[in-house]
C-alpha cells in the first residue's frame, strides 16, 4: 500500500494560517494514523530572506500600527502578477522540497502560496503525479481577500464560507470545483464542549472566577497584538459585577504588564495567562470575547457561541476587514475603536440584559453544525487519486455530541 504524502504550505503571519496547518496534520492522524504523512513546511520564511523580512514585518505591523496594512497588502497583491506561471522567489528551496518530498498533494492554507506553487509542483512532479488544493479561511470577499487566494489550476478550493466561495468564483476560481466547509480546528478543541456543571467548575477551580459575573474575555492572537491595559481600565466601574480573562500571546512584555496591574487592582477579579492552548475553554466560560478580527480565533468564538467584539483600535487590518464585515451585517458585531467603547457597551448590557441576550443570539444564529471530517476526507482522497491506494479511514471515535439544549446558557 503506497503511503500518502501531503506537503502543507503555510507561513506565520498571524497564527491562523499555522493552526490551521496543525489542525490538518493532527486529523489525518486521527482518521488514517500511518496511511497518510503530513509535512508542514513555513515555505515564505524558509525559501528567501526577503520574505522572512516580510513575515516579521507583518507581524509587526499587526502588533504596533495595523493601518500601514493597506499600502503593505497593495504590496503583497504584486505577487499575483510575479507568479503567474512558476515562483519568482525562493523557487530553489521550494523546488528542492519537491524533489525529495514528491508529495501526492500540495495543500496550501496561505494566500501567498498558491499562484506559481501549483504549477511549479506539476512541472517538477509530473502534472499526473500530483494534485493541488487550497484552503481559504476568509469570512468575506471585497477589499483585503488577496487575489493570491485564487489559482484556477487548482484541483480543490475550500473556502469558509458561501459568501467567500462566491467571491472566489467571481475571481476566477471554476465553481465546480470549489466547496464550503467552515471550520478547520484541532480535534481535541472541535469536540472539546463542556456541560454547565463543567463550565461553573472550571470558572471556580481553574480560574478562580465567579461563575454569578460577567466575564469579559481579553484576547490576542499568537504575536501578542493587544490593548489590554487601556481596556482593563474601562472595566473597573463595573469591578463589582464583572470579571476578567485575559491572555498574552507570546507577549512576555505585555503579560509582565498585566500581571503589575492585576496586583494594583485587587477589586477586578482577574484570571491571567500567556500563551493559551486552552482557548476554547475560555471562550466557553465567558460572555463575550474582545478581540482583533482573526479569522481563526473569531470561527472558534462562533463555534463555541462565545459573542465577539472587534478590537479595532489603530485601525482594521484589510483581512480582519472581511472577517469584521461578516459579522458586522450578520450580527450587528461592533467595532471598539476606543477603549471607551467596551466600558459604554458593557454599561449598557449590565443595565439591560436583555440588550445582552438579543445580541448573544442574533450571534449564535450564524453558526453552523458540520462534520469535521469531511474535508479531511476530500483532500486525502484527492492525494489518493495519484497515490493509487484504496485505504479509507475506520470510524472516528468521536465523543458524544451534546444538543445545544443540553449546554444551557452562559453563567453571569
Amino acid at each position: 500500500m503506497t503511503r500518502v504524502r501531503i506537503l502543507v504550505l503555510t507561513s506565520s503571519t498571524g497564527a491562523g494560517h499555522d493552526t490551521r496547518a496543525q489542525a490538518f496534520a493532527e486529523w489525518c492522524f486521527e482518521l488514517y494514523r500511518h496511511n497518510v504523512d503530513v509535512r508542514i513546511e513555513q515555505m515564505l520564511e524558509k525559501s528567501s530572506g526577503l520574505f522572512s523580512l516580510g513575515v516579521r514585518f507583518y507581524n509587526w505591523i499587526q502588533q504596533k500600527s495595523p493601518w500601514i496594512h493597506k499600502a503593505f497588502f497593495l504590496l503583497v497583491e504584486l505577487l499575483s502578477l510575479l507568479n503567474r506561471r512558476s515562483v519568482a522567489i525562493g523557487r530553489g528551496y521550494y523546488e528542492q522540497v519537491l524533489r525529495e518530498y514528491r508529495p501526492h498533494l500540495v495543500f496550501s492554507v496561505h494566500d501567498c502560496l498558491n499562484r506559481g506553487y501549483f504549477q511549479t509542483a506539476r512541472r517538477i512532479l509530473g502534472a499526473d503525479k500530483v494534485r493541488c488544493a487550497t484552503y481559504c479561511g476568509e469570512f468575506s470577499g471585497g477589499f483585503g481577500y488577496s487575489i493570491n487566494w485564487v489559482e484556477p489550476s487548482a484541483d480543490l478550493y475550500i473556502s469558509r464560507t458561501a459568501t467567500a466561495r462566491d467571491y472566489a468564483v467571481k475571481l476566477g476560481m471554476p465553481p465546480e470545483r470549489t466547496r464550503v466547509r467552515g471550520y478547520l480546528m484541532q480535534p481535541r478543541q472541535h469536540l472539546g464542549f463542556m456541560s454547565p456543571a463543567e463550565r461553573h467548575a472550571y470558572l471556580e477551580h481553574e480560574l478562580e472566577l465567579r461563575p454569578d459575573r460577567f466575564t469579559v474575555f481579553l484576547a490576542t492572537g499568537g504575536n501578542g497584538a493587544n490593548n489590554h491595559l487601556s481596556l482593563l481600565e474601562q472595566l473597573l466601574p463595573f469591578a463589582d459585577r464583572v470579571q476578567a480573562v485575559v491572555i498574552c500571546g507570546k507577549n512576555r512584555e505585555v503579560y509582565n504588564q498585566v500581571l503589575h496591574w492585576r496586583i494594583e487592582h485587587p477589586q477586578l477579579p482577574c484570571f491571567l495567562d500567556g500563551y493559551s492552548e486552552a482557548v476554547h475553554l475560555l471562550m466557553q466560560v465567558s460572555d463575550v470575547i474582545v478581540t482583533r478580527g482573526g479569522t481563526t480565533s473569531c470561527a472558534k468564538a462562533l463555534h463555541f457561541r462565545c459573542p465577539i467584539l472587534f478590537n479595532a483600535i489603530g485601525g482594521v487590518m484589510p483581512q480582519e476587514s472581511l472577517t469584521v464585515k461578516f459579522f458586522n451585517r450578520g450580527a450587528g458585531v461592533p467595532l471598539i475603536d476606543r477603549p471607551a467603547d467596551l466600558g459604554r457597551v458593557v454599561a449598557g448590557w449590565l443595565a439591560d440584559r436583555s440588550s445582552y441576550v438579543r445580541f448573544r443570539d442574533d450571534f449564535r444564529n450564524l453558526r453552523y453544525e458540520e462534520d469535521p471530517t469531511l474535508v479531511i476526507t476530500e483532500l486525502v482522497n484527492l492525494a489518493q487519486e495519484v497515490a493509487h491506494t484504496n485505504h479509507r479511514p475506520g470510524p472516528f471515535p468521536q465523543k458524544p455530541r451534546r444538543r445545544a439544549e443540553e449546554e444551557g446558557e452562559p453563567i453571569y
